[in-house]
């Protein structure tokens, strides 16, 4: 079977090189090289001895955009210019590995969309989590009634980022939540749906660069559910980050740190499916960080290959943004 060949747009986002890394290792893809728009950036990959040094790259976009042979790219600029790019790929008829979030522009992300879906072309959000072992059995424990009736989520996903980077990420509404919270709404809208209201604190409390907020907490209502996401950019090094459910039969919680997420504290009000009355702790694999993005690009060439569906519809990629967008402010809630 013939590699499908990939190309990869922009390498300023956070996950370029460890995307560019998956598929080099891919004994499926034939990676055929790397735009890079700013010179700068270009030169300072090409030499600093990376996984950037040894891959072809493209001099103009428009190489890589009009070359048929190209099947799939991944979109890896950083946040203010990736929906721009993945638009483009989009309109040259290719499907797109993209890596969150999908920009502030709303009503571009849906024509993005739209024309995706005109083309029958696949759009997979780098959202990590979704490949972890431990937050993949805590969904299905949720979604099979294991847990009883959900009525409370709570996710912390801080950091801790140097005044440079809060700079930059200062020019996006929401701050550390903008770039960090699709990934724990991800798992949260997964599991309970669209929220009827969504309520936000977003604070500059640790003396960052304005109007970066630093210091972030979003509630989100559903009819019978509440769910809790606290995001900083001050958090000291190692940082927490945890995942927690809890439902009318029993909790599962994801302790601590969920990458590689080991192990999930499970209480339960009675014995079944093999676990105990009470608490536990259930052990799980986990996977690397890395081994995430490995994964993600498997179910990507297997969804544009029709072997598997998409591991999220087209509708949830839309809602997991709708949904950062009204917790930022960007659309009204």
């Amino acid at each position: 079977m013939a590699k499908i060949r990939m190309a990869q747009y922009g390498t300023k986002h956070g996950h370029a090189a460890g995307k560019l890394q998956a598929m080099l290792v891919n004994p499926d893809v034939e990676v055929t090289g790397v735009f890079e728009p700013d010179a700068e950036q270009r030169s300072k990959l090409q030499n600093d001895g990376g996984r950037f040094a040894d891959v072809h790259w493209y001099t103009d976009v428009s190489e890589m955009l009009n070359d048929e042979s190209i099947v799939a790219i991944a979109s890896e600029g950083n946040n203010a210019e990736s929906l721009d790019q993945t638009e483009e790929i989009v309109n040259a008829g290719k499907h797109v590995w993209y890596d969150k979030p999908a920009g502030e522009n709303w009503d571009q992300w849906q024509r993005v969309i739209n024309t995706a879906q005109e083309k029958s072309l696949l759009v997979q959000m780098g959202y990590m989590l979704r490949y972890h072992s431990a937050f993949k059995q805590v969904a299905e424990w949720v979604k099979s009634g294991f847990l009883g009736d959900v009525f409370s989520v709570r996710a912390h996903m801080s950091t801790n980022i140097p005044h440079e980077s809060r700079k930059r990420i200062s020019q996006h509404i929401g701050g550390i939540f903008f770039d960090l919270g699709g990934h724990v709404l991800d798992q949260v809208l997964w599991l309970l749906g669209r929220p009827e209201k969504v309520t936000s604190f977003l604070r500059n409390d640790g003396d960052s660069v304005e109007p970066f907020k630093d210091n972030t907490l979003t509630v989100y209502e559903f009819e019978n559910a509440m769910a809790f996401i606290s995001i900083s950019a001050l958090e000291p090094r190692p940082v927490a980050r945890r995942f927690e459910v809890y439902g009318s039969k029993g909790s599962a919680i994801i302790v601590e740190p969920f990458e590689p997420g080991l192990k999930i504290r499970l209480c339960l009000e009675e014995a079944k499916g093999g676990y105990a009355e009470g608490e536990q702790v259930v052990e799980i694999d986990g996977e690397s960080r890395q081994r995430t993005y490995e994964l993600e690009l498997d179910a990507f060439l297997a969804t544009i290959a029709g072997t598997q569906a998409p591991d999220r519809p087209i509708s949830h990629e839309l809602l997991v943004q709708e949904t950062l967008l009204r917790a930022t402010g960007v659309i009204a809630d």
